[in-house]
C-alpha cells in the first residue's frame, strides 16, 4: 500500500472513530410482537432512524430476541419498546432485562409496550400500568399536567390529539404523570375516570422508565410535535439529565 492510500484509510478509520464518539447515547429500538402486529410499526421504525440522525444518538432496530441476551442488552443506554405486544420474553431475557434498568440504564415504552407480560408483575410495575381496552380512534383534549419534563416541555397545556386511546389498569401509583386524557371530549371504552394517565415517567430500581400512549396511527410518526415529545422521553431515559 503506498503512502497516499495508506493516509486515505487512516483517515477514513479515524472518521469514523470520531463519528461514534460523537453518539450521544445508544438505542435499542425492539418492535417484537406475540399478539396484535400494529400497521405503525414500519414507520415508527424509519422515524426512529431518522430521529437518530437528526438528534446525534445511534440506533439499532431489532426483532430478535437474542439483542436482549444480557451481554448485547448492556451495550446500549435505552431500550425502546415500541408497540410489543405479547409474551416477548423469555426467563433469560427478563433476567437481562431486569440487570439492565437496576445498573442504571433507560427505558421507553410506546402505545402497545403496555400490552405485553401479563404474567409478569415486575414489568408491569416498570412499565407502568397495563393496558385494559380503547374506543375507537378518536380526536381528544389531551391535558398536560407537568411541563417540567422534556417530553412536555414544548407541549401548550390544552393538546388536541387524534389517536387511539389507551385506557388502563394495575396503574403503578408511583407514576409521574406528564399527560391526562380529559374523558369528557371524547367516548370512553371503560374509562379511567379523571386521572387517566397518557404519558408519565418514574425512576424505578436504579433506572429511568419512560411511557407514552401515543403513537398508533401512522400519521403521528411524522408529526413533529409527537416526534419531539418522544425524544424528549428517549433523552431523559438514556440521560438522566435534570429535567429543570
Amino acid at each position: 500500500m503506498n503512502l497516499r492510500k495508506l493516509l486515505l484509510t487512516l483517515g477514513l478509520i479515524c472518521s469514523v472513530a470520531i463519528m461514534a464518539d460523537a453518539q450521544q447515547f445508544k438505542a435499542l429500538v425492539f418492535t417484537k410482537t406475540a399478539g396484535f402486529r400494529h400497521q405503525s410499526i414500519p414507520n415508527a421504525v424509519t422515524a426512529m432512524k431518522k430521529m437518530g440522525e437528526k438528534q446525534v444518538f445511534s440506533v439499532y432496530t431489532s426483532e430478535d430476541p437474542r439483542v436482549l441476551s444480557e451481554e448485547s442488552l448492556m451495550k446500549y443506554d435505552v431500550l425502546i419498546l415500541i408497540s410489543t405486544t405479547g409474551t416477548i420474553f423469555d426467563e433469560t431475557t427478563r433476567a437481562s432485562l431486569q440487570k439492565f434498568v437496576q445498573s442504571g440504564k433507560g427505558v421507553v415504552g410506546v402505545h402497545a409496550a403496555a400490552d405485553s407480560e401479563y404474567d409478569w408483575p415486575w414489568y408491569n410495575k416498570m412499565m407502568g400500568g397495563y393496558f385494559l381496552a380503547h374506543p375507537a380512534q378518536q380526536t381528544l383534549r389531551l391535558e398536560v399536567v407537568d411541563q417540567d419534563h422534556p417530553s412536555t416541555w414544548h407541549l401548550p397545556k390544552n393538546w388536541m390529539w387524534t389517536d387511539e386511546l389507551y385506557e388502563y389498569k394495575d396503574i403503578n401509583p408511583d407514576l409521574n404523570v406528564l399527560i391526562k386524557a380529559d374523558e369528557s371530549t371524547y367516548k370512553v371504552a371503560k374509562g379511567n375516570g379523571d386521572n387517566h394517565p397518557m404519558a408519565w415517567y418514574h425512576e424505578f430500581e436504579g433506572g429511568r422508565v419512560f411511557y407514552t400512549a401515543l403513537g398508533h396511527v401512522d400519521s403521528a410518526w411524522e408529526d413533529d410535535v409527537f416526534l419531539k415529545h418522544l425524544y424528549g422521553g428517549i433523552w431523559y431515559a438514556a440521560t438522566g439529565h435534570p429535567m429543570k
